[in-house]
């Protein structure tokens, strides 16, 4: 009896009271860190999604790829998941290194009329305006689209893509402007759409995007050879291409001349067109009244001189000999007619005369 109630009171002592807390605790702090280490062990199990691919690094060294699916990997730091855009997602860039500098914009607002300011040099002043093969000036707004191509490469250089992308497009687009000239890149000249090589250069204006994709696509070749790939492809570019405002006043100045130099053209054409038709017409009513009054003339003289032939005619064919003298009796008579005095001869005698005489 006196051993149940020893033990009886030990239970109900401090002590124990104690021992059973911390055995509790310990228990707890198992369960917690049990826990813990299953959240750790499955930290890397995730679901990749049709927009990502997973790149996994072990120890700092890539160690495979992942596309869409589940994915599991060694918690960190034994290997760390890096999601980058899956190969048919298409990233749009803006290329900043075409556009004019804050500096130069600065430098176009200050007014003209200002002595004092210093003139601005070559490079501010040709800041985002490309040259042409014709020694034109051009500026051009591009935004490249492209897509991951090999994700181990691109995870490696994934801080580096921008820049250096940005810079494989300007120095493309540089190049591209100076082999080509201002009517290939944009349209200058609209008042010569008709013209067969204006349709020429129309046709490379929509080549331009082409060739550059296709010059930018082979750089990037260029640096996979060398091993210093990006792992991107570029796919599209956006392009608008315009004038300098400096310039645009000049291009409208002349176009409109252009155009207005057309219309006087087509207005003296038109001056022409009727001047000739009238003149023609002109033309036509004297020939047709000269035709006319040439038939009227050489039938007149055909009946004048009907006699005389037919006085030739029997004279040569010797049909009627005294048909000359009778013609002579019925013409003399009013050709003396028409006389105030005839002296006649004869050519045979001239010793006698026939003088005329007064009236009886």
């Amino acid at each position: 009896m006196n051993a149940a109630a020893t033990a009886t009171d030990i239970r109900h002592s401090p002590a124990a009271h104690w021992i059973e807390a911390g055995r509790l605790a310990l228990l707890a702090l198992y369960a917690v860190t049990l826990l813990a280490g299953l959240r750790w062990a499955t930290s890397n199990l995730r679901q990749i999604d049709a927009q990502h691919t997973a790149v996994v690094t072990r120890l700092g060294a890539i160690d495979r790829v992942r596309s869409a699916g589940l994915l599991w990997a060694l918690p960190a730091p034994l290997e760390t998941v890096t999601l980058l855009p899956s190969s048919e997602s298409v990233i749009e860039q803006p290329i900043s290194g075409l556009q004019r500098s804050a500096a130069a914009h600065a430098a176009e607002m200050s007014p003209e009329d200002d002595d004092d300011a210093a003139p601005l040099d070559d490079a501010l002043a040709g800041s985002g305006y490309l040259l042409t093969g014709d020694a034109g000036i051009v500026q051009m707004s591009i935004s490249a689209y492209y897509q991951v191509s090999d994700a181990r490469r691109y995870a490696l250089q994934q801080s580096h893509v921008a820049a250096a992308l940005d810079r494989i497009v300007t120095h493309t687009a540089l190049q591209t402007c100076a082999a080509r000239d201002l009517d290939t890149i944009l349209v200058a000249r609209p008042e010569l759409v008709a013209d067969e090589r204006n349709r020429v250069a129309a046709g490379e204006r929509e080549r331009l995007r082409s060739e550059l994709v296709d010059r930018i696509n082979a750089r990037l070749d260029a640096l996979q050879r060398q091993g210093a790939g990006l792992g991107i492809r570029v796919v599209r570019i956006d392009l608008q291409s315009a004038l300098p405002p400096a310039a645009v006043g000049a291009f409208n100045a002349v176009l409109t001349a252009s155009q207005q130099a057309e219309r006087n053209i087509a207005d003296a054409r038109n001056d022409a067109a009727w001047t000739l038709q009238q003149a023609t017409q002109a033309a036509d009513r004297l020939l047709q009244a000269a035709q006319a009054s040439a038939s009227e003339r050489l039938a007149q003289a055909r009946s004048d001189t009907a006699a005389v032939q037919q006085l030739s005619q029997a004279q040569r064919d010797g049909v009627d000999p005294g048909l000359l003298q009778r013609v002579y009796r019925e013409r003399i008579a009013k050709v003396l007619a028409q006389a105030g005095s005839v002296t006649m001869l004869n050519p045979r005698d001239d010793a006698h005369l026939l003088l005329p005489g007064a009236a009886p």
